[in-house]
């Protein structure tokens, strides 16, 4: 599989790289500099990807030769697993996604992906959405600080924000927030074009989470996967998650189980949106948040199964 990356020139030192349309694992990362001095928002989900992403940065920008701070947006391996270039650098993130980032590290998704390959056709659609990667020799830098709530960090003379605004994607979403560009790099809090994806938080927060961001009124905003776009997209985002969740307590609602409320909501305009067929996933853990326990007798590959179904109606 290949995706067209490109980076982006936003302005006053200011980058961000947008890996292709956004799919399962290709994922955004940016470039804040001023002066001397530069920080990169997060790695991407190889070392080869990582390495091209990190070439493009430096023959644009040659300060990005020498980046001295990585700050990564949550724990997941397309926003971390790159991390391994930027040994010597300081790596920050929030307490909640270092922990995170130490229990799941590139060989444990190695090991997934070839547990996959006898998993008929949950298997196959795993391997589908992430086989496209290289996990092997990576051992990975974990963060050398972390933080709660919110820390100031200086880019020369630029202020850079870094929020603690999970849990809604993952535990520990970061927010890297400049507030003098108006500019947020948003991690997996946002996908643009794209099906959000619930993790570990829950909807409510995540929804909590979008209008923080409408709110701080930024002009620029890069999510984790899909293009750029203003509060516009953030609020279309937002909108998605209410308008599942409602749809899927009512079906809660109803009696239904939660593959039967997946087969029976109809996404009208959110069909466009890539990976419409994570609804399996949205409406598992919205099943989940209303039972106030996980579905027991699914087991992890068997929600893909459900997508790989639902993405061939599609």
């Amino acid at each position: 599989m290949s995706n067209s990356n490109q980076l982006h020139d936003i302005g006053n030192g200011i980058f961000s790289y947008i890996q292709g349309g956004g799919s399962w694992g290709w994922s955004n990362a940016g470039l804040i500099t001023d002066g001397e001095e530069a920080l990169l928002v997060d790695t991407l989900y190889d070392l080869s990807l990582t390495g091209e992403m990190l070439k493009k940065m430096r023959d644009a920008c040659p300060v990005a030769d020498k980046i001295d701070t990585l700050v990564n947006t949550h724990a997941h391996g397309d926003h971390t697993y790159g991390n391994k270039l930027m040994e010597g650098s300081r790596i920050i993130t929030s307490t909640s996604t270092a922990e995170a980032m130490a229990r799941f590290p590139p060989s444990a998704m190695e090991a997934m992906i070839i547990a996959a390959e006898n998993q008929g056709e949950a298997g196959a659609f795993f391997i589908e959405a992430f086989g496209a990667f290289d996990y092997s020799n990576n051992d990975y830098a974990l963060p050398t600080e972390t933080f709660e709530d919110q820390l100031s960090v200086m880019v020369g003379d630029k202020v850079v924000q870094l929020i603690e605004i999970g849990p809604a994607h993952t535990h520990g979403d970061v927010l890297i927030h400049i507030p003098k560009n108006k500019i947020i790099y948003t991690g997996d809090v946002l996908f643009t074009d794209n099906t959000p994806l619930m993790s570990e938080g829950t909807v409510g927060n995540w929804i909590d989470a979008c209008n923080y961001i409408i709110d701080l009124q930024p002009e620029v905003v890069v999510p984790g996967h899909g293009p750029m776009c203003g509060v516009e997209g953030v609020a279309a985002m937002r909108d998605y998650l209410i308008f599942i969740y409602e749809e899927t307590k009512n079906r809660y609602d109803a009696g239904m189980g939660f593959a039967e409320a997946t087969r029976d909501i109809a996404l009208g305009q959110y069909s466009a949106w890539g990976d419409a067929e994570r609804i399996a996933v949205n409406v598992k853990k919205i099943y989940e948040e209303l039972l106030g326990e996980p579905i027991s007798s699914t087991q992890p590959l068997e929600i893909f199964s459900l997508m790989s179904e639902l993405k061939r109606g599609y």
